[in-house]
């Protein structure tokens, strides 16, 4: 990773502030920079998913090998994600974020409370239709068609050759179509914040202050200790050199609010800054981008604490318990795209019968909330690719 491009990064966040705090509303006249990025990434982010997690598969060596694969990934995100989770909900009674806060509820700003049932949430994974998935952007069903596309191609073997070259040179043209669509980060984080700025400035983030100091500190403590740990022990990587290689990707992260929209930055940041291998990056990563979701989790933990305190209302330890599980389960289950943590945040109210109204009182700073998260999400994506990538290797030294 290029310094002058890190000072790049900086220097549009910084800019991005200063235009917002301004020039207030007006700074919403940069908005289009930021939609002409998020356009581009956009674009990539269909054909980068099907041809690397495809590419992934294929280049396992064998389907047992597939399986470890997936089995190491899956289990690391569900162990970081309930950590994270009771890190949030540590938070949420450390700060007490909801005792004493004065704040209108606007009930418009209450999410729909419908929500699919965990069985069809699984089923729902399958598609009935591969090109409708790809078309619409279902990244659950899309990642499934293109793990079973790459066993498919490995069980044919020889026949089955043109098309992994097909994917192959596919997800070679995605990798350097990314690589152009990244010079331009710096443009897109200035077009994104500098109009958030401009439109909640300072004044509507004071009254709910704690919440977000509450949610900062937890996200703090989680990637300091849990991701160094995890990345220092597991990955036999200096946690320093992991979080100036992941920079880049959690600052578009920050900015962006979606995990599947930082994907390509994330895969090109582990792979080029990480030394992640391409095999190792291209399964983990986009499956961490869609299930794993350990900000959110600490988003879920503190905001349950947040509601209850504001309401009155005191959690039993089953309760906090029911929380834990639920809040795990559904920040796998969140979409990696903006504002998906406010609606999974129903699943787990509704299991401990707080009321849904509470939503309300975050809508307002969840776009601040989202950015802290959001960032979480990616790092830890990058975390579970360098621990299993060096698991892998210590494996075939052996």
């Amino acid at each position: 990773m290029k310094k002058s491009f890190v000072y790049q990064i900086v220097g549009a966040f910084l800019l991005a502030v200063i235009v917002g705090l301004v020039f207030g509303d007006g700074a919403s006249n940069v908005a289009p920079l930021g939609d002409l990025f998020l356009r581009l990434i956009m674009f990539i982010i269909v054909p980068l998913v099907l041809s690397t997690i495809v590419v992934g598969v294929t280049s396992a060596g064998d389907v047992k090998k597939l399986g470890r694969l997936g089995g190491k990934t899956i289990s690391y995100y569900l162990i970081t994600s309930f950590i994270a989770i009771s890190i949030g909900l540590l938070a949420g009674y450390v700060f007490s974020p909801g005792s004493g806060v004065d704040v209108t509820i606007n009930e418009e700003a209450v999410p729909s409370s419908e929500t699919q049932s965990v069985v069809d949430t699984l089923l729902n994974i399958i598609p009935t239709n591969p090109i409708e998935a790809l078309t619409t952007g279902n990244m659950l069903q899309i990642i499934f068609f293109a793990i079973f596309l790459g066993i498919g191609i490995k069980l044919v073997g020889e026949k089955a050759s043109p098309v992994q070259r097909f994917f192959d040179g596919l997800a070679e043209i995605m990798y350097k179509i990314t690589g152009i669509i990244m010079k331009l980060v710096p443009i897109g984080i200035f077009g994104l914040l500098a109009p958030i700025v401009g439109e909640y400035g300072a004044g509507v983030l004071l009254p709910l202050i704690k919440l977000i100091l509450a949610l900062f500190i937890a996200c703090l403590v989680h990637v300091v200790i849990v991701y160094s740990t995890a990345v220092k022990t597991f990955g036999k990587l200096s946690p320093i050199q992991f979080f100036k290689g992941i920079f880049p990707a959690a600052t578009v992260a920050f900015s962006t609010c979606s995990s599947s929209g930082t994907l390509p930055v994330t895969m090109k940041n582990t792979q080029e800054n990480l030394g992640v291998s391409k095999e190792t990056s291209s399964f983990v990563l986009p499956l961490g981008a869609t299930i794993n979701m350990d900000g959110t989790a600490l988003y879920q933990g503190i905001a349950v604490v947040f509601i209850a305190q504001y309401f009155g209302e005191t959690l039993s330890f089953g309760q906090i318990l029911i929380v834990a599980l639920i809040a795990t389960l559904a920040s796998i289950g969140a979409a990696g795209v903006p504002g998906a943590g406010m609606v999974t945040l129903i699943m787990v109210l509704t299991a401990v019968g707080l009321p849904l109204e509470g939503i309300a009182l975050i809508a307002g700073v969840d776009r601040v909330l989202d950015m802290m998260r959001t960032s979480v999400n990616i790092m830890g994506d990058a975390t579970a690719s360098l621990v299993v990538d060096a698991s892998e290797k210590k494996r075939e030294a052996a």
